[in-house]
């Protein structure tokens, strides 16, 4: 590896500057779902472009979509055979409600002990920020022994609806050797975190209509069905007692753990008290014979994310509703089909949903899980990891999606590096979300360590 002392002594001189660019990113209210907020995620990708024009990209250009603009940068190296790294990132954030939790401004980042509080600290304000100032020490003070590629986009946290098509019809743009996408993060402040596998997920909504109208419970209560409780009843039968998912076939074409996976997955060492402390819940639940961690991001599950029925407001109103609804989301892992999955847990409802009301299930989403133990450039990464830290790199397989990951897979043909320097106590989504400041340095610096660790190569 090239020696990249030059680059993190400019990252350490110049570091209260260098922190304050990602504050300015910071205090831009990208909020991409609020139309509100427009002009807002323009502002967000031009500071962006001229942060990266001003690193010497030759290549910066905004694209515009129907929602949000894409951007994408593009820096070489003067070593005709460098490799290409694409990093992928996105700039918009979720909304701040409830205000009134805030403890500060959320578009006025604020130092409280080691934290950076506002929306977008951690996700994914402060992953690509920190991409972005490791590249300025290197290009600083080095010679870049690789070709750059950015690709940040401001529809992530709204499904990203513009991206799929394109990548699509860009993919000869964004041709690459390697990407990194730093939209994960770490299992805990001393614990960096390489994460080679994304659980898969189907999304679909469960309708119950009984009567016409809202009926009087009075009169009509013990003659007509109540889509509520039919709904919930349906609900029910969803899992078995031990907590595993009651749906017929719904685990025919899941992979069983190998001994190899469940040591890899137990070098992972959060504790059940942390899964506690984190959540707040007052005990853990799942399918018996596995470990919170498994149940994590190696087993499928199948959760209720909404229900609605009836009156909801303050005080009292006797009805029987006239329907029931519920969000439902199965989270899969390699080998399960996602339009599989949807029509078997489809067929099971509408098996025992009773003819005394009228039931429909719609697809909102689905797609598939994903996996990339092998994914290049993971070597040059676990390296730099473990040179800053000091300490074993966790390989985690997350429970969530990131279906980005997937497309560029299929697209560009090429597996993603999946990390991060978010901790899983930093709020994301929720108010007083921040980032850990200490363990953003030390990613900054690993950062550096991997960009230059291709020099030699």
């Amino acid at each position: 590896m090239s020696n990249p002392d030059k680059a993190i002594n400019y990252f350490h001189i110049n570091q209260k500057q260098l922190t304050e660019a990602y504050l300015n990113l910071l205090r831009i209210p990208s909020i991409s779902t609020n139309p509100d907020h427009k002009a807002d995620m323009v502002k967000a990708a031009e500071y962006l472009s001229k942060t990266l024009a001003e690193l010497g990209f030759e290549r910066v250009e905004i694209f515009q979509t129907k929602m949000h603009p894409i951007l994408f940068a593009e820096k070489r190296s003067s070593n005709p055979e460098a490799k290409t790294l694409l990093i992928y990132g996105h700039y918009d954030v979720q909304p701040v409600d409830p205000l009134d939790e805030w403890k500060s401004d959320p578009f006025q980042p604020e130092f409280r002990g080691e934290n950076v509080y506002a929306r977008g600290a951690s996700d994914m304000k402060g992953q690509v920020m920190a991409s972005i100032l490791a590249l300025e020490s290197v290009v600083k003070t080095s010679e870049l022994p690789i070709n750059i590629k950015y690709l940040l986009e401001g529809e992530e946290e709204i499904g990203s609806p513009s991206l799929d098509k394109f990548i699509i019809d860009n993919a000869d743009m964004l041709s690459c050797d390697m990407i990194l996408n730093p939209d994960a993060g770490m299992v805990g402040m001393n614990q960096p975190t390489l994460v080679y596998g994304l659980r898969g997920m189907t999304y679909f909504e469960v309708r119950v209509d009984g009567p016409k109208a809202d009926l009087h419970s009075g009169l009509w209560g013990g003659n007509v069905a109540n889509p509520a409780t039919v709904l919930s009843e349906i609900i029910a039968k969803l899992h078995n007692p031990d907590g595993s998912v009651a749906i017929p076939g719904f685990y025919d074409r899941v992979v069983p753990l190998t001994d190899d996976e469940r040591k890899q997955i137990a070098a992972n060492k959060t504790s059940d008290q942390a899964f506690l402390d984190i959540t707040g819940s007052p005990a853990l639940y799942g399918e018996e014979d596995y470990t919170p961690l498994e149940r994590q991001g190696a087993r499928p599950t199948l959760d209720v994310n909404g229900f609605y029925s009836g009156f909801i407001g303050d005080g009292a109103k006797t009805i029987i509703p006239a329907y029931a609804k519920a969000k439902i989301s199965c989270r899969l892992v390699p080998d399960q089909d996602p339009m599989e999955i949807y029509n078997l847990a489809k067929n099971y409802i509408l098996s025992i949903a009773p003819d005394t009301v009228r039931t429909k299930i719609f697809l909102h989403s689905a797609g598939p899980a994903y996996l990339a133990n092998d994914a290049p450039g993971a070597e040059n990464l676990v390296e730099a990891f473990r040179e800053v830290w000091n300490a074993p790199v966790t390989f985690k397989r997350e429970g969530g999606s990131i279906p980005v990951a997937t497309v560029m897979l299929q697209e560009l043909g090429v597996k993603s590096l999946l990390t991060g320097f978010g901790l899983p106590d930093d709020g994301i989504h929720s108010p007083n979300e921040h980032q850990h400041y200490p363990t953003w340095l030390k990613g900054i610096e690993a950062l550096i360590r991997f960009y230059l660790s291709f020099g030699e190569e």
